[in-house]
């Protein structure tokens, strides 16, 4: 019995043993399958990389535009008034003649702000490197650094500023650059995918990739001119960055975001590169854009206005308001005519007549398409000229606009979209100061473009209309308050150019 059970004994153990080997050999095989499908897995994932042409031809694209992907710096000097000075406000009322008899205590302080941007090279043999208006408005200080690291001061630089194109040509010395060359914008869809190139909060050399979302984009900053809009990433210091295509090509200059934290949110703008070629053409030739000028007050037109007015479509114009003594009057267009092509050119919106007039030769005279009562006219129209404005604006802005130059300054509204891309709040009522004429007494004063009129002659002002009256009257000289980035508001009294 006792061998009996010494023998049940001995085949458990040895089934147990044979058990744990079958386990343990199952184990292996299954470890071994998995190890191979890990290698297949990796093998797979190989062979799709290499099949991956959109990432190679993002990175032949990146390397052969970044060369010519700059990063500019900025410098303004701001003045502010001692506070331990109490004749400075006085000072500043009336000049160096303090009829207090005081005598200033210490100067006014200087405060070193600087600023950060991107560019593009477009022309490396001439040396022009293309940017935002915004980036370089105001500043004294200029330096362009090349993507080798090389550093360039600007040798000159020349602006079309808000609210017109937001463009800036800046020349540096043409010493072994670069260049992008300018791409067609027109054939930028939608979907097509986009490189952006700047230098976002001081990172230099950063690339974003993205579509074109939508095109000819109005923003309340610029309502003149119309966007690429692209979901590339676009943060603080991409501005006057180039958006490129996959050719290689600069299709647009970014210029803007549309964001609720000031971030990228996905809403970026770019200046079609077809306008830059318009413009730069401009700059290079001269330091004052002159454009061409009509004198209207054009409207687009939906299917059910086109249909009421019996208009044969709704590609066209119509004109809402002829400006006394423009060369629209003198041309023969009337209020109600529906424009359809201007020079050969036609016209199927708003945007596109201001963009056709303000390309004309000032004193060319070309002929106009439009329809009157039902019926087709022609009319043969002599442009005008605006120097530095767009076609449509008021009689009443001219005059007041050519009043301020008279104490070297360039000013226009302020609308809630720009006090919020400047700094300042949203709510910020006044008058932009986009340019000051070095030779000014106003620049001596420590005015700056950029900062906000909040008050002439200690009235409060919201726009350019109500300036008007003031200058009118303003004699030799004009007292001001004005209020800049970061909430500092002073007095100033400053004097015409012509006394």
């Amino acid at each position: 019995m006792a061998a009996g059970n010494r023998s049940i004994r001995k085949y458990v153990i040895l089934g147990l043993v044979a058990g744990a080997l079958l386990q343990f050999t199952a184990e292996r095989i299954s470890c071994a399958d998995g190890q191979d499908q890990s290698s297949a897995a990796r093998e797979r994932l190989a062979q799709i990389s290499g099949e991956d042409h959109v990432s190679e031809l993002f990175n032949e694209v990146a390397n052969a535009v970044m060369p010519a992907v700059v990063e500019i710096r900025v410098v303004t000097y701001q003045r502010q008034p001692s506070l331990r000075d109490p004749s400075e406000l006085f000072r500043r009322f009336f000049g160096k003649d303090d009829p207090f008899g005081r005598r200033r205590q210490a100067p006014p302080a200087e405060r070193r702000v600087e600023g950060l941007g991107s560019g593009v090279i477009i022309d490396a043999e001439a040396g022009y490197v293309l940017t935002n208006a915004h980036v370089v408005s105001g500043a004294q200080e200029i330096e362009v650094i090349l993507a080798d690291g090389r550093k360039f001061e600007a040798q000159w630089v020349r602006s079309d500023p808000l609210p017109y194109t937001d463009l800036a040509l800046i020349k540096i010395a043409s010493d072994g650059l670069v260049e992008a060359p300018l791409g067609d914008s027109d054939t930028a869809k939608v979907g097509h995918r986009v490189l952006a190139i700047g230098s976002p909060r001081g990172l230099d050399q950063t690339v974003t990739a993205g579509i074109i979302s939508a095109r000819g984009r109005k923003t309340g900053s610029s309502p003149n001119q119309r966007f690429l809009q692209t979901d590339a990433a676009i943060n603080r210091g991409n501005s006057g960055g180039p958006l490129v295509n996959m050719r290689g090509e600069v299709i647009g200059i970014n210029s803007a975001i549309s964001s609720y934290s000031g971030g990228n949110e996905g809403i970026g703008f770019s200046i079609p590169s077809n306008l830059a070629k318009e413009v730069i053409a401009k700059l290079i030739k001269s330091d004052t854009i002159v454009r061409g000028y009509l004198g209207i007050l054009p409207q687009d037109v939906d299917a059910a206005l086109a249909e009421s007015l019996e208009l044969p479509g709704t590609d066209g114009c119509l004109v809402t308001r002829v400006e006394p003594d423009s060369p629209a009057e003198a041309g023969g267009l009337k209020v109600g005519d529906f424009i359809v092509k201007i020079d050969g050119k036609e016209i199927a919106s708003e945007y596109q007549l201001r963009r056709v007039v303000a390309a004309i030769d000032p004193n060319s005279e070309v002929e106009f398409v439009l329809y009157r009562n039902g019926k087709k006219k022609k009319l043969d129209i002599k442009i005008g000229t605006k120097s530095g404005t767009i076609a449509g604006k008021t009689e009443s802005g001219e005059t007041a606009e050519k009043a301020w130059e008279g104490f070297g300054l360039k000013l226009q509204d302020l609308t809630s979209d720009i006090a919020g891309r400047l700094g300042f709040l949203v709510s910020q009522k006044g008058v932009l100061i986009m340019e000051v004429d070095t030779h000014s007494d106003a620049y001596k004063q420590g005015i700056r473009s950029g900062m906000v009129i909040t008050h002439v002659r200690n009235t409060p002002v919201t726009g350019m209309d109500e300036v008007a009256d003031a200058i009118s009257t303003a004699g030799s000289g004009l007292s001001l308050r004005v209020i800049q980035r970061g909430g500092l508001s002073r007095f100033v009294f400053i004097k015409s150019m012509d006394k």
